[in-house]
């Protein structure tokens, strides 16, 4: 079993650099994609400060996001594509940083505590078959640096898991 620690970083690069060598270790010699989903969403969930949800969505058929492994409160179970932030990132195939989800237009709110939220997805062979979440409660939670450190986990766990 890969040993986790507790993150003490000066900064947001190195917190990053140390939870992605965290991740490596983690899903290293794993190639079960729910296997790593579950223990990636546990990762994130237990290192970041003022979560209240992290976890994947992946798409099943053309037009709907079904849940995947996650922490957090419960969540909503389908999504449709192009609806909401995590529909809206596979519709258009890139992150959403998303300060203030009650001023993002079509907002499906699962947990009515979650103000703020990114979702990254993921995307293999040029097809984007899922998304990495996160909800917080506080407004402005995440940043651009926030952004890249979880595109980075997302191409890790792709690269990790098998299809």
């Amino acid at each position: 079993m890969h040993e986790i620690g507790k993150i003490e970083a000066a900064d947001k690069p190195a917190f990053y650099r140390e939870l992605l060598a965290q991740a490596e270790g983690l899903l290293h010699g794993e190639r079960d994609a729910v296997a790593n989903a579950a223990n990636l969403s546990a990762l994130i969930f237990d290192a970041f400060d003022d979560l209240n949800w992290a976890g994947f969505y992946f798409l099943k058929g053309p037009q709907e996001l079904v849940l995947g492994p996650f922490q957090g409160k419960v969540a909503c179970v389908r999504i449709p594509v192009g609806k909401g932030v995590c529909g809206v990132a596979v519709a258009e195939g890139k992150s959403q940083l998303v300060p203030d989800v009650h001023a993002f237009p079509g907002h499906i709110a699962c947990d009515a505590a979650s103000r703020s939220e990114l979702v990254t997805p993921l995307v293999r062979d040029g097809v984007v078959f899922g998304v990495l979440d996160l909800d917080s409660p506080s407004p402005g939670r995440f940043t651009a640096e926030d952004q890249a450190g979880f595109e980075a986990l997302a191409a890790l766990y792709v690269s990790a898991s098998d299809a």
